[in-house]
């Protein structure tokens, strides 16, 4: 229930204080024309905290969407020339001694655990061969305003299997489509905790039709988990371009592309937050960059 509205509407004995006559309502915007009685009053608060206690906590009968708007574009913006462009690539590499990961209790939840031929863990820090870094969110920062970009229609999807999210770090543009999807037998609640974008906090009961979302601004990262299962988390990485990719478990990744300029690489991870470098990108040249991450790097 909304804090705010519930402190509005507090009175004595729970029920609203009168609006004397002529008053506007600011909550409801309802302009009172004459005497309200409090039983009045106490239905009309009831009936207005019912709705919205409704639309907060919508099971997903039908396709969950988010009315985030991408950004406008730049009227006088262009393609990028691709004859112009430079590539960056490289690896993000660990080094040090990572925490060990902790076993996810699915006791409860045999549906989910009989999915697993071995316990499931934490993925908080995933390493492959050679200490390379899985998860690792790297991308561009600097001023592409004078360039348009294509925006994919097809949705980006995460799924809940076997009590975990899939995959565990996504990254897309701002104004393209994330679907979540539920391919469990038991019910999840997606509750994504996000800061410049709007969040969400909806349950998803098995077979569900997919939540779908998009948001505005950039943001790197928003945490994203389960508040039934509390061991299930996945972090999106929204970006305002499209020079990024996500690690896997060879830790390498490799940007293409980009149009001339001084930029900053930036690397996010979940556990070790963020390192940068500046790089000069130049027509036709391709750049190889290592960044290391630490154990005693933190957020």
């Amino acid at each position: 229930m909304n804090t705010f509205l519930a402190e509005r509407y507090r009175g004595e004995k729970g029920c609203p204080n009168v609006l004397a006559p002529g008053q506007i309502d600011l909550q409801s915007g309802a302009h009172v024309f004459g005497k309200r009685s409090r039983h009045a009053a106490c239905t009309l608060a009831a009936a207005v905290l019912l709705a919205i206690s409704l639309i907060g906590c919508s099971s997903n009968n039908s396709r969950q969407s988010s009315d985030e708007a991408p950004p406008a574009a730049n009227p006088g913006a262009q393609p990028v020339d691709k004859a112009t462009t430079g590539s960056i690539t490289g690896v993000i590499n660990f080094e040090g001694t990572p925490p060990r990961a902790k076993n996810s209790n699915m006791a409860a939840v045999p549906a989910c655990a009989k999915q697993h031929e071995v316990p499931a863990t934490t993925e908080e820090v995933v390493l492959g061969d050679n200490g390379a870094l899985q998860n690792v969110v790297v991308y561009l920062k600097g001023d592409f305003s004078r360039y348009s970009f294509p925006t994919s229609t097809d949705p980006l999807k995460v799924d809940q299997k076997g009590c975990q999210y899939e995959p565990h770090v996504v990254a897309l543009m701002t104004g393209e489509p994330l679907d979540v999807s539920n391919a469990d037998g038991v019910s999840h609640n997606v509750n994504a905790r996000a800061k410049l974008n709007r969040g969400w906090n909806q349950t998803q009961a098995p077979g569900a039709v997919s939540q779908s979302h998009q948001f505005s601004r950039e943001e790197v990262a928003i945490a994203v988990s389960c508040n039934i299962h509390r061991w299930m988390r996945f972090y999106i990485a929204v970006i305002d371009n499209p020079y990024f990719q996500v690690t896997d478990k060879d830790g390498t990744f490799i940007l293409k592309d980009v149009p001339p300029g001084t930029y900053t690489l930036t690397a996010w991870h979940e556990l070790y937050g963020t390192k940068e470098q500046v790089i000069m990108v130049t027509p036709n040249k391709q750049q190889t960059v290592t960044m290391t991450f630490t154990d005693r790097d933190s957020r």
